[in-house]
């Protein structure tokens, strides 16, 4: 099959106008002008998308999919009260909800142009509706407990469900890892534990340094969190943390349990941190997920985007959970970064349309460790490949498509996304899951929600 547009973006090199995507077997076979490839392939059947972009598909560096149904419950609320009311309110659902949600989350990925996701997920929600629908993606088995009697217990249940899903998981496509909660939550053992079962390369996602209220509570032990989770989870009815407050920040903190020491480890928000911080994170090859517009909903903070390209660091770009930002959208993540990042620092630390959309694509895929399979339209990668309209009256001319791309697009422009060769979303859902049924039942669940 032959992919034509105006714009070809492979993101590892320059774009070509006029150009073309030669698509074979799942994988990229060829890529060139329109005029060389359609006479290298002559029988090839052709899709002509006209004035838009083809590029590779967004890599979401981090979701939380099986949340979809939540969005516009808590609003204008800040970190630590999102959090307590979120958690909350999830106890209403049932494992079918669950389930649903998730694949609510799943059709909206597509449609926003995202072939890949890195999700954390409790109940395994996201990694079936991500099988449901065709999505390639890694999967973290959320995992932790306060308790270090609990530890061992836990986490043998977490493996129990890392083996199982593997056992049924899509080779090529899913990828399964462990994710601890966070840091608040979880008693040191918890750390170690994990660190020693990863050794092996097995993915590792964190939460570390996201909201001032977690890194008061770490380095001071007093925040909202040693309220609420003494009030209303020990019951001691005073306000007195789990743990001592240990002096230091939650980077340096974590540092202690060995978990920067697995293969494939994958830091999410990082937003309070220091330039120490960003140093050891440069020592033990920590990716970072960073995720904007979650950040700035729940006043959070701004990461330090710029200092970590230019300390050399794995960035990806995340969407985080749709409780929090309402959609999922890596256009408007892009957007948003972009503008807050240029705000915040010098000239010298300029961030460029074709940088954000590097750290979308590419970026995100070496954060996750799979950039030698997708990120990028080169010969032998995979087929994840996304079409983008670029024919709007705010796009004429359009003489910078990376520009256009970031600037003036939405998932409204998304044409086309397609996972391994296969068209998955071209305006129009593929046909096997019952849209319709999802949509009613998103409601159904809100509404429960709400109730």
């Amino acid at each position: 099959m032959l992919l034509l547009a105006r714009y070809v973006l492979p993101v590892s090199s320059e774009h070509i106008e006029n150009g073309a995507v030669y698509v074979k077997d799942g994988r990229i076979a060829d890529i060139g002008y329109a005029t060389k490839l359609k006479s290298l392939y002559p029988g090839e059947p052709v899709l002509d998308f006209g004035l838009a972009a083809l590029m590779p598909g967004f890599i979401d560096a981090h979701s939380h999919l099986e949340y979809s149904c939540f969005r516009g419950l808590i609003n204008d609320v800040p970190y630590a009260p999102w959090k307590i009311l979120l958690s909350e309110k999830e106890k209403a659902l049932t494992p079918a909800d669950w389930d649903d949600s998730a694949l609510l989350g799943a059709l909206e990925t597509l449609r926003s142009g995202i072939t890949t996701i890195a999700d954390i997920t409790k109940t395994g929600a996201s990694f079936r509706a991500a099988q449901a629908v065709g999505l390639r993606g890694t999967f973290y088995r959320e995992v932790g407990t306060m308790e270090k009697s609990e530890a061992n217990h836990v986490l043998e249940a977490a493996y129990s469900d890392i083996e199982e899903w593997r056992s049924q998981a899509r080779t090529g496509y899913q990828r399964i890892g462990i994710s601890p909660e966070a840091l608040y939550t979880c008693h040191p053992l918890v750390f170690k534990y994990i660190s020693e079962y990863a050794a092996d390369g097995t993915p590792v996602a964190v939460h570390l340094a996201g909201s001032r209220e977690e890194y008061e509570f770490v380095r001071y032990g007093s925040s909202p969190f040693s309220v609420h989770s003494t009030e209303q989870e020990r019951g001691y009815g005073i306000d007195m943390p789990p743990w001592l407050a240990t002096g230091v920040s939650p980077v340096r903190y974590i540092l202690n349990w060995g978990i920067f020491e697995v293969p494939n480890i994958l830091a999410i928000h990082c937003v309070h941190v220091d330039d120490e911080d960003i140093e050891f994170l440069q020592d033990y090859d920590v990716a970072v997920a960073v995720c904007p517009r979650c950040n700035a909903q729940l006043g959070m903070g701004v990461a330090p985007l710029s200092k970590f390209i230019k300390a050399g660091l794995r960035v990806g770009l995340g969407t985080d959970s749709p409780a929090a930002t309402d959609t999922i959208n890596p256009i408007a993540e892009m957007q948003f970064a972009l503008l807050i990042q240029r705000a915040l620092n010098s000239r010298s630390s300029y961030l460029t349309s074709a940088q954000m959309i590097d750290i979308a694509t590419l970026g995100s895929a070496r954060a996750l460790g799979i950039a030698d399979e997708v990120g990028s339209l080169e010969a032998g990668k995979r087929a994840d490949i996304i079409a983008l309209d670029l024919s709007n009256s705010s796009q004429a001319p359009t003489h910078d498509p990376n520009s256009a791309i970031v600037n003036t697009t939405g998932p409204a422009n998304i044409l086309m996304t397609m996972v391994g060769g296969e068209i998955l979303y071209n305006g129009h859902y593929l046909p096997g899951v019952d849209t319709k049924r999802i949509f009613a039942r998103a409601e159904e669940m809100r509404l429960k929600l709400r109730a």
